[in-house]
This record gives C-alpha cells, sequence and structure tokens, in this order.
C-alpha cells in the first residue's frame, strides 16, 4: 500500500482479500457495511485507492480495491466506466460481462457509458459485444466524432472496411483534427490517386499547436499515404517526423530493456519438477515473437482448425505473474517480477491462467494466446504450463524491423521508433530466443515468415502435428476464419497469404543504412543486402 493510504483502508484490503480472490461478491459487500458513507462515494473512493496502488506497483491490493468497489454496484455513468476499465485491467471478464448486464438495456445507457464498456469489451477482443454498443451510441447521436471512430475502429477488426471506411470519412467530415480517423483512414485500405488525402494530411501537419501525438498520427498517415502512391521520398520524410514526434512522447531508457533481458537470461527454472495439468485442462498455444512478425497471419490460420479456437492477444499470463509476484508492472513484464519469480508457485500461475480464460473459450481443446511479446515470458509460461505449445514467429530481420518502424503502436513497444534503440532491442530479442531454446529443448517451434507465405500448407502441416491437432486445408488461407482481428495487421489479414518479392523496406535502403549496420555490428545476418 503506497503510504498515502491510511492504516484502516490496508486493514480492510488485507481482510477483503480472501473474499477478492474467491469473488465472493457479498462477502465483498459485506466488509464495507460499516463504512458511513453512501455506496457510490465508497466505489469512487475505492477506484482512487486502486488506481494509485497500481501507480505504486501494488497488485493484489489494486485488485481487492477495484473488487470490492464492484460489489458495491455503482449507479453513475462516470464510476460504472472507471470501474469497467479497472476490471479489465485485472482481466476480470466475468465480472465486466455482470457490470455491462446490470446497466440494463443499452437503449437506456448515455452515450458515454456505451463508449466506455464498448472500448473495454473491444480490448478484451470482445468486438460483437463492443459494435452493439457503438451501434446503439450511434442511433443516438450519428455526428458525434468519438462514438463514430470507434465504430469504424471494431468495423475494421471484424473486416467490414467499407463500413470502416465511411465511419472514417463522416468523423474527419465533423472533426478534422481528431488525427486518430486520418491514421485510421489512411490503414483501412490502399491510397489511390486523385484523393485528397494527401493534401488535407499536409494541411493539417501544418496547422498551429498541434500536439506531438497528434503530429505522429498526421505523419504516420501521410507516411502510409505516399508510400501506397509510390513517393517513397516523400514518404521517408514523413516518418521521420512521425517516429521524432512520437519518441519525443515516450519516456524510454535502452538501459532498462538491457537490465530485463540480462535478468532473464539469469533466471533458472529450478530442480522442482513443471506442474501437471488438471484432467481436460485447455492447452494454450502462445503465439510470439517480435511485433509485425506475421504472428496474426499464424493466429488466424490456425483458427481454421476446429480444434483451435483463436482468441487474440491477451494479457492474462502478465495478470496471473502480477499476481503471484503481487507486483503491478508496466507492459508485459519488468526486472521486479523476474527478482521475484523465485519464489512464486508456478501450479497457481498456470492454474489462475486457465481460470481467468475460461470465460472466452468453447469446446475446442486448444486456444490461441497471441501477445507477441509474451516471449519475454516463455520461461514462465514453459514452468507453469506444460501443456503449452509455443509457436516462435521468425522473419527476415530488416524486414521486421522495418515493420516496427513505421507502425505507430499506443504506448507499448517504445523502442521501435529511433533505427539504433529499435535495432538494439531486436539484437537482445534474438539472444533471449535462443536462450529459451537452450534451456528448454522442444517446447518451442520456430514458424518463418518467408517459408509460410511461399508453402503454407507444408508449413501448417508442421505446425499442426507440433501441436498435436489435424491438419485441414482451411488452414492454408486465413479467409477461412472469420473472427475479428484487433492487431495492425487487420486489414491486411484479410487479404489472404501475400508473397512480396520486393520487400517493403527496399525502397528505402539507404535511410534505413543505420539500422542495417547496428543489425550486423550485432551479429544479425541480413540476407539478400
Amino acid at each position: 500500500m503506497t503510504q498515502q493510504q491510511p492504516d484502516p483502508m490496508r486493514r480492510l484490503l488485507a481482510a477483503a482479500a480472501p473474499a477478492a480472490d474467491t469473488r465472493d461478491m457479498e462477502a465483498l459487500r459485506g466488509w464495507l457495511a460499516g463504512i458511513a458513507i453512501e455506496d457510490e462515494a465508497k466505489a469512487a473512493r475505492l477506484l482512487e485507492v486502486s488506481y494509485q496502488l497500481s501507480a505504486g506497483g501494488e497488485y493484489r491490493d489494486a485488485r481487492t480495491a477495484a473488487m470490492l468497489a464492484a460489489s458495491l454496484r455503482p449507479r453513475t455513468a462516470k464510476t460504472r466506466v472507471d470501474l469497467a476499465a479497472r476490471l479489465r485491467t485485472f482481466n476480470e471478464g466475468r465480472l465486466l460481462q455482470a457490470l455491462v448486464a446490470g446497466a440494463g438495456a443499452a437503449s437506456s445507457m448515455p452515450i458515454p457509458l456505451l463508449l466506455g464498456f464498448a472500448a473495454q469489451w473491444s480490448y478484451l477482443n470482445r468486438q460483437q459485444a463492443a459494435l452493439a454498443l457503438l451501434d446503439e451510441a450511434w442511433r443516438a447521436d450519428p455526428d458525434y466524432p468519438p462514438t463514430i471512430v470507434s465504430r469504424g475502429q471494431v468495423l475494421t477488426y471484424l473486416g467490414r472496411l467499407e463500413e470502416a471506411r465511411e465511419c472514417f470519412e463522416r468523423c474527419i467530415k465533423r472533426a478534422p483534427r481528431l488525427a486518430q480517423a486520418h491514421w485510421f483512414l489512411a490503414h483501412v485500405g490502399k491510397a489511390v490517386p486523385g484523393r485528397e488525402h494527401v493534401a488535407r494530411l499536409r494541411a493539417a501537419l501544418q496547422a498551429p499547436g498541434i500536439a506531438a501525438g497528434d503530429i505522429a498520427s498526421f505523419a504516420f498517415a501521410l507516411h502510409k499515404e505516399l508510400d501506397d502512391l509510390g513517393d517513397h521520398a516523400g514518404a521517408w520524410e514523413a516518418l521521420d517526423q512521425a517516429c521524432r514526434a512520437k519518441r519525443g512522447t515516450l519516456k524510454y531508457d535502452p538501459s532498462d530493456s538491457q537490465r530485463l533481458f540480462e535478468a532473464l537470461e539469469a533466471w533458472r527454472p529450478g530442480a522442482e519438477p513443471p506442474p501437471m495439468p488438471a484432467a481436460g485442462a485447455k492447452a494454450p498455444v502462445f503465439i510470439v515473437g517480435m511485433h509485425r512478425s506475421g504472428t496474426t497471419l499464424l493466429e488466424q490460420l490456425l483458427d481454421a482448425s476446429p480444434q483451435v479456437r483463436g482468441v487474440g492477444e491477451l494479457y492474462d499470463f502478465t495478470s496471473a505473474m502480477r499476481f503471484a509476484t503481487d507486483h503491478h508492472c508496466r507492459g508485459v513484464i519488468d526486472r521486479t517480477i523476474v527478482e521475484r519469480a523465485g519464489d512464486v508457485d508456478f501450479d497457481d500461475v498456470g492454474r489462475r491462467y486457465l481460470e481467468g480464460m475460461a470465460w472466452r473459450l468453447g469446446d475446442e481443446p486448444l486456444f490461441t494466446d497471441k501477445l507477441p511479446s509474451n516471449f519475454l515470458n516463455i520461461g514462465f509460461i514453459c514452468r507453469a504450463l506444460p501443456q503449452a505449445r509455443i509457436l516462435h514467429m521468425v522473419r527476415d530481420p530488416l524486414e521486421t524491423c522495418f515493420s516496427n518502424l513505421r507502425e505507430l503502436f499506443s504506448d507499448a513497444n517504445p523502442y521501435s521508433y529511433d533505427q539504433a534503440e529499435l535495432a538494439d532491442y531486436f539484437i537482445r530479442y534474438r539472444r533471449l530466443m535462443a536462450h529459451w531454446h537452450a534451456l528448454f529443448p522442444g517446447r518451442i517451434l520456430d514458424v518463418d515468415y518467408g517459408e509460410l507465405t511461399r508453402d503454407p500448407e507444408t508449413v501448417m502441416r508442421r505446425v499442426a502435428a507440433f501441436c498435436g491437432i489435424d491438419y485441414v486445408p482451411g488452414m492454408r488461407d486465413p479467409r477461412s476464419s472469420t473472427r475479428a482481428v484487433a492487431t495492425a495487421s487487420a486489414v491486411q489479414v484479410r487479404e489472404g497469404v501475400v508473397r512480396r518479392e520486393t520487400p517493403k523496406w527496399a525502397p528505402y535502403a539507404r535511410q534505413l543504412q543505420p539500422l542495417a549496420d547496428a543489425l550486423r555490428a550485432g551479429g544479425i545476418a541480413l540476407p539478400g543486402i
């Protein structure tokens, strides 16, 4: 608990923790009965405490505070929106479902509540549920820009690209300075000569008083449009502006990454045998690698199997490790989690992970967990989940790095906007993967992206055998799956398996020389250049 919290609150959270862990909501309400303020104020205060504790790195008490708030069944839109965000942070999907259901019919919800609930469903890749709420907000006010852009984003994830394009154009007409809408519009399809997009983006970048984050969105969109049109000189100029603007908004120290990788390489799983999975336990298939290495394509192909449920990018394993170490890290992992991992009950980590996943799953014996940066968690995954399969996407280093460089992430992957920092991170990733292969022989299958696009059937037969499932013909075409895709590859994966004869980085080889030189200096072979 942070020092700002009074002792009575700490005692309350400690006493309520067992009920929170079993999700006994009536017991949690009982703990709050003696506090002499009305329930709405109690809930708002508990959510404040939960945020403060998370900011201070304390996970279990932060979660307990959020669970206590949920037990009070708050009624105001703001408190419900804040509570929904907290429940999603702790991957409490069932409680989020109950919160949404308890708010009544969507037609009776105010727009801020519809948007808040929809955002959390979208984060959890429940895109149809998100769209139902956004459609209701759209009916209530079809001209409200936040509704329009959010609806377009979810339609993109669902593959309804023309409808998404119409949403983004509509949003830009009503709010031309909403940079996010321009970025989504540029990425929902290829630029067409004669459209006004390029001139519109250049004008937006000339506007006075534009924030750095908006500069990044406008400039990344301009890079995409100009690249599509073959203006590579202009596209590089826009990309350079975009990366500098975005990097300026982020706090990133490469030495922190260095120390994290070194701590992971020094960690050892211990002599005790891994826990045995419970009879009938689902088997996760973790798809890992650098971002933009083809992980979305692989998951989409696997989802065509009737034995696999594609679930998307999840932070559930991170949540299980946060709970086990009682530490709320930023991102997937940090050094504190690694340092505390020596005292972790990995049997409990695996059990907690599977229990948290259960609400998402169906009858399929396997499910995918496609968070690329889970490559950092491989040691802990192997220790906690002996039944897990781990598929590691491997792609040409320069293609992977350039694809990262030209992608606008949220606050994740802060190393990806500077060529030297990107090269350093890639080199350390490759070394860590070699370490995991040596430490856990046979647990990881490398899947080569280039080979997958050349001969998807052969590669997917190999993947199916590794996963212990039958190969079916649909596993060679990502269009066999109609699932929602909430990643940067949401549009590309709808095009089928695409093999490029000329890599996307080729027109920028001169400008990317610092990246290539740094990769080579780190021992990374660069085929073809």
